[in-house]
């Protein structure tokens, strides 16, 4: 793949104004208006503003990833993915992600660290999503779910999980991101426990 010279690249676009369409407990919605710096053509665009998300990697201490089935609304179905929800505004990521974890799971584990962050649809929507990767997580809490959360909670080995997504068993595109950036740091650990033999 080739990449065009900076000076055809795509323009930016000047920001003009926003106005709210829309608000609700979940999200913002907004018209932004933009001008186009070469053409000058002016247009309204579609934003949707949510808070930001983490999610967690939680990995047991016999390599086994914790894993929540909830009913979602959006698929109007039952959902196999990694725990995870909705930051306060100014939290930490790692500290988002421990708390999401014991409230939706029960399970604490030590040595949390952010794995990366994304966009989660920069063509529409403002916010970012963090992975987060929690070790010897184990189950020690008690549950706080939101008022209308139903979870089961399981675990799988982690290889087991990889197959089942490549297959897909698991169809949350957050969870396969999340599942992308941490299969380097597991092939990286196996490989460490081989040598070590």
């Amino acid at each position: 793949m080739t990449i065009a010279a900076a000076s055809t690249g795509p323009s930016r676009w000047e920001k003009l104004g926003s106005t709210t369409v829309a608000q609700t407990r979940v999200l913002d919605l907004l018209s932004v208006r933009y001008r186009h710096p070469v053409r000058g053509t002016e247009k309204d665009f579609v934003v949707v503003v949510p808070s930001d998300w983490c999610n967690v990697l939680a990995l047991t201490p016999d390599g086994r990833l914790v894993l929540v089935r909830q009913f979602r609304f959006g698929i109007d179905g039952f959902s196999l993915e990694i725990p995870g929800g909705v930051m306060e505004a100014g939290e930490d990521p790692i500290e988002a992600g421990l708390r999401e974890l014991r409230e939706e799971t029960g399970f604490t584990g030590e040595r949390a660290r952010l794995l990366g962050s994304v966009h989660p649809n920069p063509a529409i929507q403002s916010n970012r999503c963090h992975f987060v990767l929690v070790e010897d997580a184990v189950q020690s809490a008690s549950l706080a779910w939101d008022a209308d959360e139903e979870i089961a909670v399981v675990t799988m080995p982690v290889d087991a999980v990889l197959a089942h997504a490549r297959v897909g068993g698991l169809t949350h595109a957050l969870a396969l991101n999340a599942l992308f950036l941490f299969e380097p740091h597991w092939r990286a650990r196996e490989h460490a426990s081989e040598a070590a033999v």
